[in-house]
């Protein structure tokens, strides 16, 4: 088991669509970004990382016949060890919230159980894309509810439209990643590509904070790029439901979260936050060419 195995067993190409959630629900909730913001990505980061070794122990029989070159298949990780990392992983997302304080635990509990339910139970059924959608939406609540001024209930209020409209984009592209294998599908990316065109929408109407005129301007060139990463693979897909076509899409769906979290920060006014989201992007397109994000 090598360094590069572990590398892609758990997608670290797709581990930079994940601190975005923290920031974005921080400003959501009106928080400025500090140690326990920190404490909600270092979280997130555990329980998102368990979920990928936990979905390719979970998935090791059929990996076998769709994708015999995954880690676990080929022998190069046995299932045992997939499996106490997805333990390991989880207990440290824990830990990490608990330090974030008592609201911040009781979301990644919630986090930690729709993650292992999707992968031991309901990623091949009718509520699989509603169970990761559920799942990326804690994670943005996650870092509104980490410990700060104010009340938790209270910033998990404020952080509800930006959490629907994250799991919103999550639960299209779950929908369009049940036909990677397979492809044939031009009913998913059609209605993923409407889904991103509504969050678009959505996005770029008054947020929580009055915008001056170059937070307008950012939050229009953020849900610009968020539209540019998502609506073009997606156009391909329709058109030709290939399984590599659609592979395509679903990895650009992943990465165009990136976007989106910015947008969502600077739609509540934070645009420090955005511009920190939004300097990932060249990190994941790098790591992508190298470590497949599906």
């Amino acid at each position: 088991m090598t360094a590069s195995d572990w590398a892609e067993l758990l997608r670290i190409s797709a581990l930079f669509t994940v601190p975005g959630d923290a920031l974005a629900g921080a400003a959501a909730a009106g928080r400025r970004p500090g140690r326990s913001t920190a404490l909600a990505m270092g979280s997130s980061l555990c329980l998102y990382e368990a979920g990928m070794a936990l979905n390719d122990w979970a998935d090791r029989d059929e990996d076998a016949v769709d994708r015999p070159h995954r880690p676990i298949p080929s022998g190069r990780i046995t299932p045992r060890a997939a499996l106490a990392a997805a333990g390991a992983l989880t207990a440290a997302g824990a830990v990490l919230a608990a330090r974030a304080g008592r609201p911040a635990l009781g979301v990644a509990t919630g986090l930690a159980a729709t993650v292992w339910a999707y992968d031991l139970r309901l990623k091949h059924t009718p509520a699989g894309p509603a169970a990761m959608a559920a799942a990326r939406s804690l994670d943005l609540l996650l870092g509104a509810t980490a410990t700060g001024q104010g009340s938790a209930l209270r910033a998990a209020r404020a952080a509800l439209p930006a959490a629907a409209l994250l799991g919103a984009h999550t639960y299209a592209v779950t929908a369009v990643s049940r036909h990677e294998t397979q492809g044939g599908s031009t009913t998913a990316p059609v209605t993923a590509l409407a889904a991103a065109a509504g969050i678009g929408g959505a996005v770029v109407r008054e947020g929580r904070a009055p915008r001056s005129a170059p937070t307008g301007l950012l939050l229009t060139a953020l849900t610009g790029a968020y539209l540019r990463t998502a609506a073009r693979p997606l156009a391909h897909a329709a058109l030709n439901p290939s399984p590599p076509l659609t592979q395509r899409a679903v990895g650009s769906g992943i990465r165009a979260m990136i976007p989106l979290q910015a947008a969502l920060a600077a739609r509540a006014g934070a645009a420090g936050s955005a511009l920190a989201v939004m300097g990932l992007v060249p990190l994941a397109r790098a790591l992508s060419r190298k470590v497949s994000p599906t």
